[in-house]
């Protein structure tokens, strides 16, 4: 296997080519956030969380999606890059109902848990016109709740490439997207065969069981 020189935070580090940088320094233990991140499921670089700093480069890049070269040198944790996290963060409770404290995954909640390590207040500064989400818990077992869904695209991409059923997937354009089944057909009413893997890999509470006791 081909190797590749970099360096990580000053950290020299060999690993093998064509890897991108969140592989790479997850291979050297090296913690980069991120939240629309599945390795080898869903790599799209939606989410903008992961941004890194790198040498010569005009502008932050997804680590996600970036592979890594010769010689190449990352900051992972620098003023700049966390600035930019912290943007981002507060983009997506822009849109977000912030009710944590009522949801059912709160302290257990991945959004939270960035929004608390990069000291984003629930106030966003980014506060504007609210979309109309979908609510549906027309299926026995779950409930989707687009209130809180941040657009990473996890659920539609562990539904279509690991059960293969693909009945839910990114609907509309720009502001006005939100992820939906065809026709916004109740789920109830789709091929959904009830696996649980989409509420398995959401990072929020948009999609979450039944609870019945």
């Amino acid at each position: 296997m081909e190797m590749v020189n970099i360096k990580i935070n000053g950290m020299p580090l060999s690993v093998p080519s064509g890897i991108t940088i969140l592989e790479a320094a997850r291979y050297a233990g090296i913690e980069i956030p991120t939240l629309c991140y599945l390795k080898k499921i869903n790599q799209i670089g939606a989410c903008r969380i992961c941004m890194v700093e790198v040498k010569g480069a005009r502008s932050l890049v997804a680590s996600c999606v970036f592979p890594v070269n010769e010689g190449m040198e990352i900051l992972t944790n620098s003023d700049r890059v966390r600035n930019s996290r912290r943007t981002t963060l507060e983009l997506i409770l822009s849109t977000h109902e912030r009710k944590c404290l009522s949801c059912v995954r709160s302290t257990n909640c991945e959004l939270q848990k960035l929004c608390k390590e990069y000291g984003v207040e629930n106030e966003s500064k980014f506060d504007g016109v609210t979309p109309d989400y979908a609510y549906d818990d027309s299926m026995p077992h779950m409930i989707r709740d687009n209130s809180k869904c941040i657009l990473c695209r996890r659920c539609s991409a562990v539904c279509e490439k690991v059960q293969g059923i693909g009945v839910i997937g990114p609907n509309e354009r720009g502001f006005k997207s939100y992820i939906g089944t065809a026709f916004n057909m109740d789920l109830a009413d789709t091929s959904c065969v009830s696996c649980g893997q989409c509420i398995a890999v959401c990072p929020t509470g948009a999609l979450y069981e039944k609870d019945n006791t």
